[in-house]
């Protein structure tokens, strides 16, 4: 079945067990974030918080928390879907399984969205002071919308064809936005919002735009869909609910999905900016202050029984990791049809998604070399880089498929071994400096800006990774903790980082120094060393390794050689590859709750409490 609405698929979740009501008040002053966190870590149900402090309206989470929840809510139509996503890559594909015919086109059919004069979302009207003040994080600038569908249509062509649906966080108060009149509306680059955004400021208009909160399921996980040009989200959405989305017009502006559970209408001013943030983001870390555009609010509507859907984004893992789980599932077939060559893509949730790529492709363009090296890769890399929101990636790793057919992508330590077997320090690493990262990444120069670096190695391995140390191995003076994350890969505790902002503090340059000094002899086996804060921590579990090393580091300014050499413009070394992961002075601070909450939620789950069990 599909759910038309959110009021539906709650009912469906409770029926089967799946849902949590708590009764007990609870504040959506972090409270609420803290008991979603812990429910979420432990894999446990949705929750309906029934009685939210201070607020007429229930709010509900953890919808999406689990994997198997999430193919559950779209058990309906998850493998009608995936026949189209088959299409892409085999035309044929009907003509192969005919049984599959009558689903893909009753999914086609329901990609029509159907307009309405008005809709459940229309029936009522608040302000925005009376909606859930959810704030997640201390730091958090305000409360935050964290599961927005914000819709928007081109300027230069009106209607659902053109539009676009992302998730975009919008800030409801704080900073220097007027009471109940403006929010803020934080897009990252590469969004397909900036498109609409430019086209309005170009024709001199203010851009309208709509904010969806809650609705049917798929609305939500088609807003963060990396869907081809030409396929509306909102399409995608009616195919995802097995029913086509029924759309509310709205004179002079942008479509309302009928059956929402809150919208909030309004404009962007094209002059107009204010600064947004902080916010605890998905990199677990706070994005900073930043001037975003501001939406001038006309409206706030909302059903009668309306319930106000959210999220907690922190540290991976998180509920939106199980939103990349299932996008996977559904674009990974296409692969190889959107990029020849490529055989499969893995944004590491563990590293923050963005910051880390790993990828397979082929390597055939010399079959007959008797030692081959990187080159149908390299192109392989530059197609990744150039796709969509790939193009965000930090680090991109990629291996040759006919190296390993059977290369696990998603083992992560498996993958990186079986790199650093092969990789050459001297050819195999390519730099992309002064070029565009991740809006959420302070690892960089400034908003928006940082390096890249590709690592594609291929052909029979080089070397025997070492997986302890010897008796024999020594550090620099002043460098502790030498921990083994997994073979081939060391941490080493080194001195927190004392220098300015964007600039080296000498100390990962004196610790190259000191392993040449002392000899490569030691090193062998050891073609990796991060420098850290806390070997400990970071060797104590891939999750931390992949977390401390891409999401604390630039690599045009934080990685360093022992033999380093630069000829005809590259870099490379000759020595072991040192990736200088500290905390730097211009990176945001860590996500770190409140204790009070702690405490206040711990108390909740003691026995007997309405969360016993639960957190």
């Amino acid at each position: 079945m599909g759910h038309r609405n959110l009021q539906e698929c709650i009912a469906d979740l409770d029926r089967t067990g799946q849902l949590l009501r708590l009764k007990c008040e609870v504040s959506a002053d972090q409270e609420a974030a803290e008991i979603h966190r812990r429910v979420c870590e432990r894999g446990g149900p949705a929750i309906l918080f029934e009685n939210v402090a201070g607020c007429q309206f229930p709010m509900v989470s953890n919808l999406f928390g689990t994997i198997e929840r999430a193919r559950f809510l779209f058990r309906d139509s998850l493998r009608d879907v995936e026949t189209l996503v088959q299409l892409k890559k085999d035309p044929l594909f009907l003509l192969k399984n005919p049984g599959r015919i009558y689903g893909a086109l009753r999914t086609l059919f329901s990609m029509r969205c159907v307009k309405r004069r008005s809709g459940p979302v229309m029936e009522c009207r608040t302000s925005l002071d009376k909606l859930p003040q959810l704030k997640s994080w201390p730091m958090d600038g305000g409360a935050f919308v964290t599961l927005p569908q914000v819709y928007t249509e081109h300027p230069d062509s009106p209607g659902y064809m053109k539009s676009n649906l992302g998730m975009y966080r919008v800030q409801l108060n704080g900073n220097q936005y007027r009471p109940n009149q403006e929010v803020g509306l934080h897009y990252q680059i590469h969004r397909g919002i900036g498109f609409h955004h430019a086209a309005a400021i170009a024709k001199g208009v203010p851009l309208r735009v709509n904010i969806l909160v809650g609705g049917p399921p798929s609305l939500a996980v088609s807003a963060v869909m990396p869907l081809p040009d030409g396929m509306p989200e909102v399409a995608f959405a009616g195919a995802l609910a097995r029913g086509s989305l029924r759309m509310v017009t709205v004179p002079g502006g942008p479509m309302i999905c009928a059956e929402a559970d809150f919208c909030i209408s309004g404009t962007i001013d094209p002059s107009r900016v204010l600064p947004e943030g902080p916010f605890g983001d998905h990199l677990g870390y706070y994005s900073l202050v930043h001037d975003f555009p501001v939406l001038k609010v006309d409206a706030v509507y909302h059903r009668k029984d309306a319930i106000w859907p959210f999220t907690v984004v922190g540290r991976p893992p998180q509920e939106d990791s199980i939103f990349g789980e299932l996008i996977h599932d559904l674009t990974g077939p296409a692969i190889s049809a959107v990029l020849p060559g490529v055989h499969a893509v893995h944004a590491v949730d563990a590293a923050g998604v963005h910051p880390l790529l790993l990828a397979i492709g082929s390597e055939r363009y010399v079959p007959y070399a008797q030692e081959r090296q990187p080159q149908e890769l390299l192109t392989n890399a530059n197609a990744i880089l150039g796709q969509g929101q790939l193009s965000l990636a930090k680090y991109l790793w990629i291996a040759a498929k006919e190296d390993r057919p059977d290369l696990d992508i998603h083992d992560i330590a498996g993958f990186f071994q079986h790199i650093l077997e092969r990789v050459d320090w001297t050819r195999d690493l390519h730099f992309q400096t002064r070029t565009t990262i991740d809006t959420l990444d302070y690892t960089g120069s400034g908003l928006n800006s940082g390096s890249k670096l590709v690592v594609a190695a291929c052909g029979r391995p080089k070397r025997e990774l070492a997986k302890q140390l010897s008796a024999e191995f020594r550090l620099p003076e002043g460098f502790s903790n030498p921990s083994v994350c997994f073979p081939g890969v060391l941490a080493v505790s080194a001195p927190a980082h004392a220098g300015k902002p964007h600039q080296s503090d000498g100390v990962a340059e004196k610790f190259c120094q000191g392993l040449e000094a002392i000899g490569l002899k030691q090193l062998e086996g050891w073609p990796l060393i991060i420098l850290t804060e806390d070997a400990k921590f970071c060797a104590e579990s891939v999750s931390n390794f992949s977390w401390v090393t891409f999401t604390r580091s630039n690599p045009a300014s934080d990685l360093y050689g022992v033999q380093d050499f630069v000829e005809e413009k590259h870099w490379g070394c000759r020595g072991p590859l040192v990736i200088d992961a500290r905390v730097k002075p211009h990176m945001a601070p860590p996500l770190i709750p409140d204790p009070e909450i702690v405490r206040r939620v711990d108390q909740l789950g003691a026995p007997g409490g309405p969360l016993h069990g639960y957190v």
